[in-house]
Parts: C-alpha cells; structure tokens; sequence
C-alpha cells in the first residue's frame, strides 16, 4: 500500500500547518482557557468563526485528507468544536437514511453555518447506542449550536434527533484538558428522531475514531519536535543532554512509537475509504496506538525539559492535557486493545 501523499495532499497539509501556526498560536487559547483575559474567549471565537468554519466540509471528504487536516489541529491544541462538528456530528448526520431535519442539519454543518456534537455515550462511557435520559461525555456542548441525540429505542432501532443546544440542560465535567470540555446533558425523552442504519452509524463513528486519532498523531508530533529541540540544545556538564545514552533510547522508543501511530492512522484512513474489509481492526489499532504514542511523548517530554517542564509556563501541559483527554474520548487505548483481543478470538 502506498502510503506517500499527493500533491494536492502535501498542499493540504502545509496549508493547515501554516494557519494553525500563524493563526492559533499558544497565547490565544491560554488566553481563552487556562490563563482568561476579558477579551480571549471572544479572540478565540473570532479566530475559529474567521478561519476554521470553511473546513467543516472536509467531513463529507476524503477521511485521509481530513486525518490530514485534523493532525495539525492537534498539534496547535486547538480550542474550538472543529472536530465535534465536521469529524463527529457531520458523519453521524449523513448516517440517517432518510433526509428531514438531519439531512438539512447536515448541510447547515458542513457549510459551516452551524455548529454541532454528538450525544450518545451513557454512564459507563460507551460510546454506544442507549436509552439512558443522560448522555455523558459530550464534548463541546456549552458551545455548538445544535447537539445531536442518538437513542436506542423498542425493537432495537436506533435513532438520531437534533436539538438546539440550548434546549437541554448541559452540566459540565471537570476534565484534565479544558480547551474541549465535555457536558454530561440530560436529554430526557425529547423528539423521537429519525431512524439510522447502525451499520452506518457504525461506520460514522470510526471515521470519528480514526479522526481523533490523528489528532492525537499530531499532539506527540509537537511533543516530540519541541523535546528533541529542547534536548539538542540544553548542556549539562558542557554537553548537550540528548548525548545522554539513558535519554537517548527512552526518546527512540518514543519515537518509535510515533512513527508506528501515524502509519496506523494512514492505513485506517485508506481502509474506510476504500471500504477495505479491514477497516474495523485497522480503525482501533489506529485509536490505541495514537492513544499510547502521545502519552509516552507527554511522559518522556516532561521529563526530558526537566524542571522547565513542569512550569505552567511552558506549552507542553497543553499537549499533555490534550494527549490525556482525548485518549479517553471514544475509548482509551486499553479498551481499544480489548475490542482487537475481540475481533481475533
């Protein structure tokens, strides 16, 4: 399988880098999330309204491109509901059969004119169908425009509602990265929805899974450039302290394990496009190895800076944060790696 980019894909690619870099820099969300100014919240929402609602489109795409796209954002820590809304709402929208108040929500999503989530995990945090009144783990549901409920209902079937994001009562949960907080919303019974094919709203939640993944890819990318920069470069006893042995080969297998996640990643990408066979088993190899390389680079980066590392100061608690969140979001890596045990025996 060739794994090499296009021209048009390698164009995408230094695209979303070079605007995440200009346009999303650290200050903006500290600002925004961690460290509050009276004017970051509205600098932040600004931002996204003015550069990132175009984008939601890529979720009626290419996963591939969107993988792309998503890696970058990952690497900025954006805040901001970019992938509940084109990598998780969109899909699971497309998923209804028939048109309605999904289909027209969906066009509103990827034209960028609405912003949405998904509701559908319940107290034991499966991201699965359920008739529980409280749906947990919502991720950014204080600030999406719409929120989208997916129920199981008599019979088995399985249907989708749209609600306006106002409408239900969101509470939020303290959560370790704060620049995508997540609600438990209590939807109550609420409108009965439209019924959606499970096959495909299977399929809707692992291009959500595989999206979340590379951005995972991208936050131990950042991880991994800013420790080997830092390591490079600071000396401890006249020489730099990456010339370290005992350093060296904690930073390889780090490394290693990055470079394993992102060609994860690619491949079940490539598969859902395709429709490969394959997809399923590809898809939580992806989570649970992306999972698994931003944490160690979380791990191995703090201590590797030292005592910087440890600064509120310093960027790299926002990685760490976001590494640590979003690996729990649609199943951390321990749970991924028990659905492959499932899938083999």
């Amino acid at each position: 399988m060739d794994f090499s980019l296009t021209d048009e894909q390698q164009l995408l690619a230094d695209t979303a880098r070079s605007l995440f870099e200009a346009e999303f820099p650290s200050s903006l969300l500290r600002e925004a999330v961690y460290d509050p100014t009276p004017d970051g919240p509205h600098a932040m929402a600004k931002a996204f309204d003015a550069h990132l609602r175009g984008w939601f489109a890529l979720g009626d795409e290419s996963v591939v491109d969107q993988c792309l796209f998503i890696t970058e954002a990952g690497a900025a820590v954006l805040g901001g509901p970019l992938w509940s809304s084109s990598a998780l709402a969109l899909p699971v929208l497309r998923a209804v059969e028939a048109g309605g108040a999904s289909g027209e929500t969906a066009d509103a999503v990827a034209a960028g004119e609405l912003t949405a989530t998904v509701a559908i995990a319940g107290r034991d945090g499966v991201w699965a169908p359920n008739a529980e009144p409280v749906k947990c783990l919502v991720p950014d549901a204080g600030v999406v425009d719409r929120i989208v409920v997916v129920r199981s209902g008599h019979g088995g079937e399985v249907r989708v509602a749209v609600v306006g994001a106002g409408e239900v009562q969101a509470v939020p949960v303290a959560a370790l990265d704060r620049s995508r907080p997540l609600f438990d919303v209590a939807v109550g019974e609420g409108p009965p929805g439209e019924v959606v094919d499970q096959g495909a709203l299977a399929g809707a939640l692992e291009r959500s899974t595989v999206t979340l993944a590379a951005e995972l890819v991208g936050v131990a990318r950042w991880l991994r450039e800013a420790t080997v920069s830092y390591v490079s470069e600071r000396e401890q006893f006249g020489v730099p302290v990456g010339s370290f042995q005992g350093l060296q080969w904690k930073l390889v297998d780090a490394a290693l394990a990055h470079e394993r996640a992102a060609a994860a990643v690619a491949y079940a990408a490539m598969c859902i496009d395709a429709d490969d066979p394959d997809r399923h088993d590809a898809v939580h190899v992806a989570k649970a190895s992306a999972g698994s390389a931003a944490r160690a680079w979380s791990t191995e980066g703090l201590q590797a800076h030292g005592g910087i590392g440890y600064t509120w100061e310093h960027d790299l608690h926002l990685r760490l944060r976001r590494a640590y969140g979003s690996d729990h979001i649609l199943g951390d890596a321990d749970w991924h790696r028990d659905r492959i045990a499932d899938l083999i025996f």
